[in-house]
């Protein structure tokens, strides 16, 4: 995979993005990431990116030609151009899924008050949002992306159950995980992780996800095709009284 950042600020990903997972992935040439000054495109002899918006307002608006020949200096027939932007759609890992599978990835970050709505009309395929939220700009979220991305690509974590049983990736938030010691300051791990009954284990881990998520993402279970097992779990913990509401 390709991904090529367009920002005004490279120095951030440099350090970041070069570490731990990503790092040894860009390593193994599982992927490879450029980061794109976009004021390197201006023709402004002060190189300046951003004028006022038509119209009054608060803030700076950055202008097209910059970022649309940005664009132009990384783009193939197989680029999926994404802009980072709290207007977005809300990022979830299906998403995550979908663009682990692209071979070119082009992020574009915005700031002050964004960027000039010509180019998300006739240059973006995707603008995307982390959250519900504001930040400076579009930086976080592209390492985010990055980060979310690249480590489901084939041979980057050691094994492909590492993510598969993860939180969200299956439409559920991941089970209870302990480790040594089995007591620790008077609480112990859960006995039947210590039984050595694996059938008993994956029910219990399955319960605990289904727990875990209609306590703390209700919404998630709207939206997710239930198994009939699941279904048999989720009616026990509604009828119990072990979920306090």
């Amino acid at each position: 995979m390709k991904i090529d950042v367009l920002t005004l600020f490279p120095e951030m990903f440099h350090e970041t993005m070069n570490t731990s997972i990503i790092g040894k992935a860009i390593e193994n040439e599982k992927v490879s990431i450029d980061y794109i000054n976009i004021r390197d495109f201006s023709e402004d002899k002060h190189k300046r990116v951003d004028d006022y918006p038509f119209g009054g307002g608060p803030g700076m608006v950055m202008k097209p030609e910059p970022i649309y020949e940005a664009i132009k200096s990384v783009k193939k027939e197989n680029s999926r151009i994404i802009y980072l932007s709290p207007k977005g759609k809300v990022y979830n890992q299906s998403m995550a899924n979908e663009l682990s599978e692209e071979e070119h990835i082009v992020l574009i970050c915005g700031h002050y008050e964004g960027i000039d709505n010509r180019i998300i009309e006739n240059y973006i395929t995707d603008e995307i949002s982390i959250g519900d939220y504001v930040l400076t700009g579009g930086e976080i979220p592209s390492m985010v992306i990055i980060d979310s991305v690249v480590r489901l690509i084939p041979g980057v974590l050691s094994t492909e159950e590492s993510f598969m049983l993860e939180s969200h990736y299956d439409g559920l938030l991941e089970y209870p995980q302990y480790t040594r010691p089995r007591v620790f300051n008077g609480h112990e791990v859960p006995e039947v992780l210590l039984s050595g009954n694996h059938k008993k284990i994956e029910e219990w881990r399955i319960q605990q996800s289904i727990k875990t998520t209609l306590l703390n993402r209700p919404d998630l279970l709207d939206n997710k095709n239930i198994s009939e097992e699941e279904q048999k779990i989720l009616s026990k913990i509604n009828s119990s009284n072990n979920i306090k509401k």
